[in-house]
């Protein structure tokens, strides 16, 4: 048997899989088994910021393997201690403390519990439509799509959904029960969307008000994807938690809360076996390190605006709109987007939906503007 025979036997049938296998990557390049040369603009779903195979992110995991791979958090550890001082050196600041876990369903579970604890009884909490925060079901109770959350009813109750971009309404939906609003600075899953200027500042304004806590899903933004380090920084956002995950640690699975002085957690509350582990912060430090010497978030910048010159207006006829924020980038079709997928496949590129009629890019931050204009040549191709 193949690899695609050995996966599709042993495996549980939860991915809609392509008909490729991959066995290596190199920067934004990934090969699969036949030697076919693929340009990612997937990198994982948003996880490989530094690259495939990051030389820098490879040498950290094979140190620390050598060194210690696990240290439970009952006793301190010193790679553990480097990497939140880091994160919080990084933070929008008043974000002063960090939970270590070891995914982005992760960090949203413990922001739940943990803004429900700061709640004082309050358990509601208000999110957006076309929201997604997981699949878990305390993530899954945050994320709007009913195909996600209808077969695992009843989920966790107290989520109400308001449009995203809509302050009225969900200033509206606030009340003395809520805990907290959850929302993504732009909404990745749910098709790229991007809010208007004011937004996010009426959002953040309202929670203080009214003491709500303000949850931030960085989970797909985070770590220069936007042109910033923090998406958060765009708006002058400072939310009480920002959940973290996927590029964090150059590919190794961790997750994180970055909480801000109203969380107050007590031992015995929550807990990880593996969250922070030392193998996945030696890795994290060494991910941060590179986006900062790189300077991703500025690269991500440059990059993002020379996508949209070179695939600039005229569009393809097929496409109503493109939408993007460094480099995430959204190009929203007239109709469903899963067979130009394809067919950008067969020409070497890996891209994303979502939603129905959005193909969503998300390439490693290392991309180069050769690689990049291939990309928009395929696109061309494949819009046709």
């Amino acid at each position: 048997m193949n690899y695609q025979e050995i996966n599709e036997l042993y495996e549980l049938n939860i991915y809609p899989r392509r008909n490729i296998t991959l066995v290596r990557g190199s920067g934004a390049l990934l090969w699969d088994d036949l030697g076919n040369e693929y340009i990612d603009c997937s990198a994982g779903i948003g996880v490989a910021n530094v690259g495939h195979a990051n030389s820098d992110v490879a040498a950290a995991i094979s140190h620390q393997a050598q060194t210690l791979l696990t240290c439970a958090n009952v006793f301190f550890n010193d790679v553990r201690a480097q990497l939140v001082e880091k994160l919080v050196q990084m933070a929008p600041p008043g974000l002063d403390r960090v939970f270590l876990c070891n995914s982005g369903a992760e960090s949203i579970e413990a922001a739940i519990k943990f803004a429900r604890l700061a709640g004082g009884g309050r358990s509601r909490f208000v999110c957006a439509t076309r929201g997604f925060h997981g699949r878990t079901m305390g993530a899954l109770s945050a994320t709007f799509k009913k195909e996600y959350r209808e077969p695992f009813q009843p989920v966790v109750p107290g989520f109400e959904f308001v449009p995203f971009n809509d302050f009225e309404k969900l200033s509206n939906a606030v009340n003395e029960n809520t805990a907290a609003i959850i929302l993504e600075p732009v909404q990745g899953e749910g098709g790229v969307r991007i809010p208007g200027p004011d937004y996010f500042q009426n959002v953040q304004n309202l929670c203080k008000e009214r003491r709500v806590l303000l949850i931030i899903d960085e989970i797909q933004t985070g770590f220069c994807r936007t042109g910033k380090m923090f998406a958060c920084e765009h708006y002058g956002l400072v939310p009480d938690l920002l959940c973290l995950a996927k590029a964090i640690a150059g590919g190794v699975p961790m997750g994180a809360v970055l909480c801000g002085g109203r969380i107050d957690v007590k031992p015995g509350q929550h807990g990880s076996t593996f969250g922070g582990n030392p193998l996945a912060c030696s890795a994290a430090l060494a991910a941060i390190h590179f986006m900062e010497v790189k300077n991703l978030a500025i690269r991500a910048a440059d990059l993002g605006d020379y996508f949209i010159e070179r695939f600039a207006i005229p569009w393809p006829p097929i496409v109503r709109s493109v939408r993007q924020i460094g480099l995430m980038i959204g190009i929203e079709l007239k109709e469903r987007a899963q067979p130009y997928l394809v067919r950008l496949l067969e020409l070497g590129i890996l891209a994303l939906p979502a939603g129905p009629t959005v193909i969503r890019l998300l390439p490693p931050l290392v991309i180069n503007e050769a690689q990049l204009d291939r990309v928009v040549q395929a696109l061309r191709e494949a819009l046709r």
